[in-house]
């Protein structure tokens, strides 16, 4: 269950990244709500993942997701820079954490 957990919690992390930005410096009221909605939630979970998985292996992966899910979602709604070097990041992102995941037996 603490994996599960820990993944809603690097989702949310992702859905607060991109509300941040849509709140345009917390100046409109609704994305502004989502953000600490999302942070609350993300942090909440993520806390409960670390009630039986190592801090390092949790607080790892939860950033990862959201690094990685950011990244993505900029590119894709906001129309972000995508280049070789950036894609080679998200690469190396993804594999520090499948490696992450797989030490933590």
């Amino acid at each position: 269950m603490a994996w599960i957990y820990l993944l809603a919690a690097g989702v949310l992390e992702i859905v607060w990244a991109f509300a941040m930005k849509q709140s345009d410096g917390f100046s409109r009221l609704t994305p502004s709500l989502i953000t600490f909605a999302g942070m609350i939630g993300s942090f909440w979970l993520l806390a409960l993942a670390m009630r039986s998985l190592p801090l390092g292996t949790a607080y790892t992966i939860w950033t990862g997701i959201g690094a990685v899910g950011a990244f993505i979602i900029g590119i894709v709604f906001l129309g972000e820079q995508v280049n070789a070097m950036r894609i080679a990041a998200a690469v190396l992102i993804v594999s520090g954490l499948v490696l992450m995941k797989v030490s933590s037996a």
